[in-house]
């Protein structure tokens, strides 16, 4: 019976010895899962926070830098509208101060060779000013699509009194 024992003490250590062994190979393979699941979440969110700084860098910040630029836009263009409606005013009121002065000088005329030399001096004059008054509100409303071109570019206004080539 010792030996039996002895047998028997020997397979309970060898079972012993395996079953250490398949744990030890169990428990390998489950840190070894772990280890390559953690590796995958931090992959995945290292992944994730580079789209959402792509994302940012390349969808929300150009598309706040147009709303600002717009933003800007509108405002600039409400100032220029401003701007042309002064001169436009003023515009009349010379014209309207010309023609007072013409009625003026008409009506203190000795004969109708004066008041008709008085007419048609007006008339040329506030044809000559017209034509100015005109080209100066064109060169306004030029100055101010230059500068939106420019402004829509990114860059600031351009200034370049371009002569020969337009």
């Amino acid at each position: 019976m010792a030996e039996n024992d002895t047998v028997a003490a020997a397979a309970a250590e060898e079972a012993k010895k395996n079953a250490d062994f398949a744990a030890n190979q169990a428990k390998s393979g489950a840190d070894q899962a772990a280890n390559f699941a953690k590796g995958a979440a931090d992959r995945m969110r290292d992944a994730g926070a580079q789209a959402q700084t792509v994302f940012q860098d390349r969808v929300v910040e150009p598309a706040k830098r147009a709303g600002e630029a717009i933003r800007q836009g509108g405002q600039k263009i409400a100032e220029n509208n401003q701007q042309i409606g002064v001169k436009m005013i003023d515009q009349a009121e010379q014209n309207t101060h010309e023609a007072f002065a013409a009625m003026r000088k008409a009506a203190s005329a000795k004969d109708l060779s004066e008041v008709m030399q008085v007419q048609g001096e007006y008339l040329r004059e506030q044809s000559q000013r017209s034509m100015t008054q005109a080209r100066e509100i064109g060169e306004l409303i030029v100055s101010f699509g230059r500068n939106a071109v420019g402004a829509m570019r990114g860059g600031t206004d351009m200034g370049s009194d371009r002569k020969g080539g337009e």
